[in-house]
């Protein structure tokens, strides 16, 4: 062992240790953080991967919840961790596309701190009408924002609900009042009853309502029709371009973790997802797989930031 050591102080030395420290990677237990509570969709799909990960690595991999501003503390935590390949991070829409826009004093930088490894699952937000609205379109939506004094609700101010829809104001031109909310549960509530006109909110809090005739699911922010609710248009497809707020849940590692491990890590990931028992469990949390590889999620990660950062400012957006 202590011929090993010595083995790797010598490589560290000639500057080769990145090579054989991965050549031996992993030789412990590693950790995914995840910044949410237990039982929410980032930590059940954090589960999934670890133990898949764990079947393919042939070490234990565990999550470690670490929840709290919205998944600012575990992002922080995981980018100040050694990058060694042992600790990973459930990156999210909120810890890497909207909050670094939000948020003027992040405790972490979401491009130069981590390594982007694998997009996992994606899912595109709702917008919904109230019964008692009568609007049932969003041309109609529209038509009677221009007419009329219409109130939108949100999960909370700086949401991925509350910007989906001031993208929608942007693109249509329309002005709209938002009405926050603690949490997407209680904005449903106001939108069955009435109170709110609109709503928007991603697949899995708004498909409920829908199928249950609660509310009526006017249009998709996405390029494509959901396989989830296969019969409701996009946006553009009903006139308003440029309407696309996707949520995505992703992993990836601190950055300067030896290149061999992320693609390792990858690799893995991208074959994760084409396992039919994995596919089942997205399918079940109303999340389609996103297969993109650590190019192209770290390219997808520098567009998300500057797309929310755009609707942020032109919209004046502010935590207080």
């Amino acid at each position: 062992m202590l011929n090993r050591r010595l083995v790797l102080i010598a490589a560290a030395a000639a500057g080769i240790a990145p090579n054989a420290f991965a050549q031996a990677w992993p030789a412990k237990p590693i950790r995914i953080i995840v910044g949410f509570p237990a039982g929410q969709a980032t930590d059940i799909l954090a589960r999934v991967m670890a133990d898949q990960l764990t079947k393919a690595l042939g070490q234990q991999v565990i999550v470690e919840n670490k929840p709290g501003a919205g998944g600012q503390i575990g992002a922080d935590v995981a980018a100040k961790a050694a990058p060694d390949g042992y600790t990973l991070l459930m990156v999210t829409i909120s810890t890497h596309g909207i909050s670094p826009a939000l948020y003027p004093k992040l405790p972490y930088d979401p491009q130069k701190d981590f390594a982007p490894i694998a997009n996992i699952g994606l899912t595109p937000q709702v917008l919904m009408t109230s019964l008692k609205s009568g609007i049932t379109s969003v041309p109609e939506l529209i038509a009677n924002a221009k007419t009329g004094d219409l109130n939108y609700g949100s999960s909370g101010n700086g949401s991925a609900s509350h910007l989906a829809v001031e993208m929608l104001k942007s693109a249509a031109g329309i002005k709209l009042t938002h009405v926050p909310f603690k949490g997407n549960a209680d904005a449903q509530l106001a939108l069955q009853s009435g109170d709110i006109q609109l709503l928007s909110d991603a697949i899995p809090g708004a498909i409920g309502p829908v199928k249950a005739g609660k509310v009526k699911a006017i249009g998709i922010a996405d390029e494509r029709r959901s396989p989830f609710l296969p019969d409701l248009p996009t946006v553009a497809e009903q006139g308003i371009y440029g309407v696309v707020a996707v949520g995505w849940i992703g992993l990836s590692a601190p950055a300067r973790t030896p290149e061999p491990i992320l693609d390792t890590l990858s690799a893995e990931v991208m074959r994760i997802l084409n396992d039919p028992a994995v596919l089942e469990k997205l399918k079940s949390l109303s999340f389609v797989p996103a297969k993109e590889s650590r190019q192209q999620f770290e390219a997808f990660i520098t567009i998300e930031n500057t797309k929310w950062r755009k609707i942020i400012q032109d919209a004046g957006v502010k935590i207080d």
